[in-house]
């Protein structure tokens, strides 16, 4: 079976600062997956690079057989690859729904399809965010 995601030979700095010394990863279909280290052992910054979201000094990143090394992460999340952050990005005393709208951006994904989605989130529309677990955040 090909690789949905692999990275090659991933290096990568923070100005002068290696950060990534030769990581190989591949992610099967279907498969889930968990980097686990300690804190600054390259955990975030090689999702960031597959996302496309950190500069990938040296080796390769790709995503369904294809190369996406040099690509924006615009693109990338074009292709489906995307990533939910730590921390929790949200507005604390507003609602759910007051959220939800405050994000909101033109296209297909309205109030009803976001409930449709992620029902517990519908079920708390009109409870504070900071009432939520880290993972509804």
């Amino acid at each position: 079976m090909t690789a949905l995601a692999e990275v090659a030979g991933l290096e990568v700095f923070y100005g002068a600062s290696q950060a990534l010394f030769g990581v190989d990863l591949a992610i099967e279909p279907g498969q889930a997956v968990a980097l686990m280290g300690r804190n600054g052992m390259g955990k975030t910054t090689t999702i960031r690079a597959l996302c496309r979201m950190q500069p990938v000094y040296r080796g390769t990143v790709r995503f369904d057989g294809r190369d996406i090394t040099a690509l924006p992460s615009f693109k990338a999340a074009r292709l489906g690859i995307g990533l939910v952050p730590e921390g929790r990005r949200c507005f604390a005393t507003l609602t759910v729904t007051e959220n939800l709208i405050a994000a909101a951006r033109p296209g297909p994904w309205t109030l009803e399809t976001v409930a449709a989605f992620f029902p517990r989130l519908g079920e708390r529309a009109g409870q504070q965010a900071a009432t939520l677990s880290g993972g509804e955040q």
